[in-house]
């Protein structure tokens, strides 16, 4: 067993791969899927472009999905714009101005999308 300075468990011979917040195997872990987001409300497509140095990015926030499937959508969302961007913090940021096209695509999907700031 290999132990961390402040004593966690990193790593077991017994079932691999240690959670360190919740201490327990990876496949077993359960603080990640308590910090699911709370569906709140309609998710809001919008267009930023300060602090970005001038360049337009579509903004997609209030999803109400884990990491791993926001990053899924965040992928098939840029697929459908033909865009670069990223998924993180329960955003997808999409490069340009995609907004007509990522609400349509978050429509078709199921999801009750509003485009939101103007």
């Amino acid at each position: 067993m290999k132990q961390t300075p402040a004593g966690g468990l990193v790593y077991s011979t017994e079932a691999g791969r240690m959670c360190p917040t919740c201490r327990r195997p990876v496949a077993a872990c359960t603080c990640k899927k308590a910090q699911l987001p709370a569906a709140g409300g309609p998710v809001r497509v919008s267009r930023e472009s300060k602090g970005r140095g001038g360049k337009t990015v579509t903004v997609v926030k209030g999803l109400p999905l884990d990491a791993t499937a926001l990053a899924l959508l965040g992928k098939q969302l840029r697929a459908a714009c033909g865009s670069g961007g990223t998924a993180k913090d329960g955003v997808i940021e999409v490069q340009g101005d995609h907004c007509d096209l990522v609400l349509a695509a978050l429509l078709k999907q199921g999801y009750a999308a509003k485009r939101a700031g103007g």
